[in-house]
């Protein structure tokens, strides 16, 4: 019996990395003691503020066996960030139009960090080993000078919080680190270069960077590649790295030969543009979220499902999916455009510089939203909520299909990569089944299920790592730089110090 028969009924099931809580310790009869109290563990707090949901979330990394879980998560929506007061100067907005000022960022990021750390039973001062400060509101802002702002308002939100400033930046030599981590730091061997996982980051021409979420795109990257290590996808580069948040960002990564000297590979790719953001305009159509700040988030939540779709109306399904995709735009981004999918960006110079611009936009800087939340209202009214998440479902998983057929087109999806995904609009629902399913399709790898992973919390995982980076918390028995299937590259990386 064929393997293509069988394949009709025991389907392969995408790997999807839950976020796992520490375990715990237990000495005789009575409640265990969490491991981070007792092992040495490097806690990181990712302090995030996105066009949804602001969070904290505190990831512990068992330095003996370089795994990392998580502590704490704090969410809030940053739609009920508090409203300007008279005096302050409104510097910029989220997606939906949530006005933001310096000081009101800060007293978010301030009391969701003290609240987290509360929640933990853990102290800012002395348990906290390092912040990690991100943001995709920048996808809204107009100037350089309002993204300053808002990184400012992120880091004054930490210190009135109570974390010291030696926590936010590298340190200068292993002296500088705390006594607990210095045996498992490699500072003294290696040094920091900026490659966060063995990646270094796009540069163009004149030195600027090429999307204005950069930072989120390269922690993405790194939340994958160390939530992979909990799967059997061995997810170094060549890679791709796809963030499905409201916004859309993430990476391409080049393959580097296994005794090449410099064992760095390049960012050959970056994506931007709108993402969950088209989820959500298809639902606030329907009138079971708010008109301007309403989420998909709000009516489907954020897991992953199982099981199949009641109706046999697929037919109606792929009509309406269609129908949302004649909207969709989904390309290598102009080189004359300086806004795609409301994301400032520099094409032009990602252009010269080599770089695959991967745009995905709805009109032209969202201006068909209004047409998505029309069809949410007709799907609603004529098929009820089943068909709703169903159309949800495959409207996103094309737009990841879409994706990554640009990025062929390029030819920058060789058969010894891999595809990760983190973010609400790409793991929640069946999503992974039917994005494995396209994958499959395609015919990109012999065994796609070995090519895929999907990752909750990238970006908190991804702070983490990068906290590793900066402090040079390596795991040389479990690299996560390096190649697909290739060796630790600190060997190359002691020869580049030296």
């Amino acid at each position: 019996m064929c393997a293509r028969f069988l394949e009709r009924f025991f389907k392969p099931t995408p790997h999807i990395v839950e976020s796992p809580p520490p375990p715990s310790l237990s000495h005789g009869a009575g409640a265990g003691v969490p491991e981070y109290r007792v092992k040495p563990y490097f806690i990181v707090a990712s302090v995030e503020m996105g066009n949804t949901t602001t969070k904290c979330i505190l990831t512990g990394t068992n330095l003996e066996t370089g795994r990392s879980y998580i502590i704490n998560k704090t969410v809030t929506m940053s739609r009920d960030v508090r409203s300007p007061k008279p005096g302050e100067t409104v510097f910029g907005a989220t997606l939906d139009g949530t006005e933001l000022t310096r000081e009101s960022v800060t007293e978010l990021v301030r009391d969701t960090l003290i609240q987290c750390h509360k929640e933990a039973h853990l102290s800012i001062k002395d348990d906290l080993d390092f912040v990690v400060r991100s943001t995709g509101v920048v996808a809204a802002m107009d100037s350089p000078d309002q993204v300053g702002d808002f990184i400012i308002a992120l880091a004054n939100g930490c210190l009135e919080a109570g974390v010291p400033p030696r926590k936010m930046t590298p340190p200068m030599s292993i002296d500088n680190l705390p006594p607990k981590l210095r045996q498992f730091s490699f500072a003294d061997r290696v040094v920091f270069v900026g490659a966060v996982a063995g990646v270094v980051p796009p540069v163009g021409c004149t030195g600027v960077e090429m999307v204005a979420n950069e930072m989120e795109g390269e922690l993405a990257m790194a939340g994958i590649k160390e939530g992979a290590k909990w799967t059997p996808v061995d997810f170094r580069n060549p890679c791709i790295s796809i963030d499905f948040g409201t916004t859309l960002d993430g990476r391409i990564t080049s393959d580097v030969a296994r005794d090449d000297p410099n064992p760095f590979a390049q960012t050959t790719g970056n994506f931007c543009g709108l993402a969950g953001a088209i989820p959500d305009a298809i639902v606030r159509g329907t009138g079971l979220v708010k008109d301007r700040t309403g989420t998909a988030l709000d009516l489907f939540g954020d897991h992953s499902i199982k099981g199949a779709f009641g109706g046999r109306k697929r037919s109606v399904v792929d009509d309406y999916v269609d129908r949302c995709h004649e909207h969709i735009d989904i390309r290598i981004v102009p080189p004359d455009r300086t806004r795609f999918g409301r994301v400032p960006v520099c094409a032009d110079v990602a252009d010269k510089s080599g770089v695959a611009l991967i745009g995905c936009d709805c009109g032209v800087n969202g201006s068909e939203m209004p047409a998505l939340a029309e069809i949410g209202r007709e799907i609603h009214e004529k098929h009820g909520m089943g068909m709703l998440t169903e159309v949800v479902d495959r409207v996103c998983a094309r737009m990841a299909l879409r994706l990554i057929d640009v990025a062929v087109e390029r030819g920058m999806v060789p058969p010894n990569s891999s595809i990760g995904f983190t973010g609400r609009a790409a793991i929640s629902g069946r999503k992974p089944e039917y994005i494995l399913a396209g994958v499959t399709e395609r015919n990109l790898y012999d065994t796609p299920n070995d090519h895929l992973v999907f990752v909750d919390d990238g970006l908190a995982r991804g702070a983490a790592l990068m906290g590793r980076c900066m402090n040079s918390l390596g795991k040389p028995k479990e690299p996560l730089g390096g190649v697909r299937g290739g060796p630790c590259i600190m060997s190359r990386r002691i020869k580049i110090g030296k």
